[in-house]
């Protein structure tokens, strides 16, 4: 036996008012068109469910049965709208999110801080991979949103991604706090050309450093391979070399070392979100994206570098 929901919830109106007339004014219905529905209910039900009098109307035993039921659905429909709207205001909820490490040292506490003065009843879950460990948290929807990088010469495929395009990360130069370079607001590659290098081991920035070079006209010396940052600092403060880096790579710059800008040209890499192509956003997701897009704007009208904007951003 089916019975149809709304009919069962125009019956709970019916009790409520006592009557069918009661009931019609109240859902701005008229008399004839409620009595029909309560009609095809009682065919529903094969069997009938008021007493029509001259005084109105009274439940049978087996409509005050059905009653009980029609009150408890619109009880459990009136909860799922209140939580509904909870979440459309972003007073409950929660929202996965993927990062990669260096941005998540650098610009996403930003963005996550003023997300959470903001929602605090969201619950912001992060998650924190490689590159390839970010596509595939997307694709099997383990995380709603990723940050995501890519460089000019390897742009990430938007087949299966929505992609918003946050901001660019220049690439900039470490030099030890005795190197001829320290102090210098600017250098070009070309006047590299002697230089030892210091860079990260099997990773992106090698990349941009063999790129670089090349098109300057001369092949890097390699005097150390390091497996992160710091560790380049490290080595550039000792004099052991020079490094590349992305500048929101370096939140926490040592103080025996400086960085020295590349000039316009050059290369960048793209910080980027991303979500399953055709997945419609939450509320909190695009509350996420927004603090995203405005946080970078506020960071690239600063005057100063990047990875300083981000050590002075309030």
């Amino acid at each position: 036996m089916t019975f149809d929901v709304r009919r069962m919830l125009l019956l709970a109106e019916v009790a409520r008012h006592g009557s069918i007339t009661g009931a019609a004014t109240a859902l701005n219905y008229t008399p004839s068109a409620v009595s029909q529905q309560v009609s095809r209910l009682e065919a529903e039900a094969g069997q009938p469910l008021l007493e029509r009098h001259a005084r109105g109307i009274t439940l049978t035993e087996a409509g005050r049965g059905l009653l009980t039921h029609a009150e408890r659905i619109d009880r459990e429909l009136r909860a799922a709208r209140s939580d509904l709207d909870e979440l459309a205001g972003l007073r409950a909820g929660s929202l996965r999110l993927g990062t990669f490490p260096t941005v998540a040292a650098s610009f996403l506490p930003l963005v996550v801080r003023e997300f959470r003065r903001r929602y605090p009843a969201v619950e912001l879950v992060v998650r924190s991979s490689r590159h390839a460990g970010l596509l595939d948290m997307l694709d099997s929807r383990e995380v709603e949103l990723s940050l995501l990088w890519d460089y000019e010469w390897q742009r990430l495929p938007g087949d299966n991604l929505d992609i918003t395009h946050v901001l660019d990360d220049p690439t900039t130069l470490i030099v030890g706090a005795s190197h001829r370079l320290a102090g210098r607001e600017s250098t070009r590659f070309a006047e590299l050309a002697g230089e030892q290098w210091i860079v990260r081991a099997d990773h992106p920035v090698a990349e941009v450093l063999t790129r670089s070079c090349r098109e300057a006209g001369f092949e890097p010396a390699i005097a150390y391979r390091a497996h992160d940052y710091q560790e380049a600092q490290a080595m550039a403060a000792v004099g052991l070399g020079i490094a590349l880096a992305p500048r929101l790579a370096l939140p926490g710059l040592r103080e025996d070392v400086t960085t020295v800008a590349l000039g316009p040209k050059a290369p960048a890499r793209r910080i980027l979100l991303a979500s399953p192509r055709g997945q419609r956003p939450t509320p909190a997701a695009q509350a996420l994206q927004a603090l995203f897009t405005s946080t970078a704007a506020k960071l690239l009208s600063m005057p100063a570098p990047l990875d300083q904007a981000v050590r002075q951003y309030v």
